[in-house]
């Protein structure tokens, strides 16, 4: 190995940057944590936190940018599952020595796992699933808000807001969740809320999402959106399993809000994370 490199780890999603710097002998060096970098949803903008992040960590370490030229990277991208934006995010003007480009998830699973086999689930303000399959990554969800991330943050935001207009409208009781999302929003008047809400992106959606968890003891239309995004993952977990991976985990800012809402048949089948996906990251770029 040559002790004058370095590695470097991304983690990139849509609601930050994590990026950590080692030297050869695994030291930590610095990390830091920039905005989104999900290059399927503003790739400019993910580029932009990307070399906002390369910048910082060199201030931290007072490092010059030469050492770039001697850094093996791995950014482990949201969105770049789609082809198209992992040719992308392969073609940034990004000066290291080796760059290797591969989804959050590969990252999660490797840093979960410790090894380049198993399964993981994300939920966060996205949703996800990949399992290790003769060494290749095999995707299930991540098609992205709307269209998909359900039992995600987002997800559950989006129903939630939807939801509250609905009963605004006098189509369903009032209800706690819809009063705790009007609290929240600071207003009961559905134009206003439509007007506030109009230009959300997925992490706007999801700041809404503890609402429903809190509101589930005794809100039955909360139990009735958890119940529908506890089935999916219960569904994902089953999948994955059809693989017959070494292990199986369940990861992100939901997760643990999430293992309460799940049958124990399917708690039983998941293991717990063994490291971090930026540790995936860096896991890689030493090899």
């Amino acid at each position: 190995m040559n002790n004058n490199a370095f590695f470097l780890g991304i983690d990139g999603g849509g609601t930050k940057c994590l990026a950590r710097l080692q030297d050869a002998s695994g030291n930590l060096l610095a990390q830091c944590q920039t905005g989104p970098a999900n290059p399927a949803q503003d790739a400019g903008s993910a580029l932009t936190q990307i070399e906002l992040a390369l910048d910082t960590l060199l201030q931290r370490t007072g490092l010059t940018p030469e050492i770039w030229g001697r850094t093996s990277a791995v950014l482990g991208l949201a969105g770049v599952n789609i082809p198209a934006y992992q040719q992308l995010a392969e073609s940034w003007p990004l000066p290291f020595a080796n760059l290797r480009v591969v989804s959050d998830l590969h990252i999660a699973c490797i840093g979960a796992h410790r090894s380049e086999a198993g399964a993981v689930i994300i939920t966060g303000t996205g949703s996800s699933a990949v399992v290790m399959h003769h060494q290749k990554p095999v995707y299930l969800g991540g098609h992205g808000f709307p269209l998909g991330d359900k039992a995600s943050g987002a997800w559950l935001g989006w129903r939630a807001l939807s939801l509250t207009l609905e009963t605004l409208d006098g189509l369903h009781p009032q209800n706690q969740l819809t009063e705790a999302v009007c609290r929240q929003l600071q207003s009961s008047a559905s134009q206003d809320i439509v007007t506030q809400t109009l230009k959300y992106r997925p992490a706007d959606f999801a700041q809404l999402a503890p609402l429903v968890f809190a509101q589930a003891p005794s809100c039955g239309e909360s139990r009735v959106l958890l119940k529908e995004g506890a089935d999916y993952l219960a569904s994902l977990v089953h999948r994955l399993n059809s693989y017959a991976p070494s292990r199986c985990a369940i990861i992100g800012g939901l997760a643990a809000s999430w293992i309460p809402w799940l049958n124990p048949d399917v708690v039983n089948l998941l293991t717990p994370a063994l490291q971090e996906p930026i540790d995936g990251a860096l896991w890689l770029a030493a090899r």
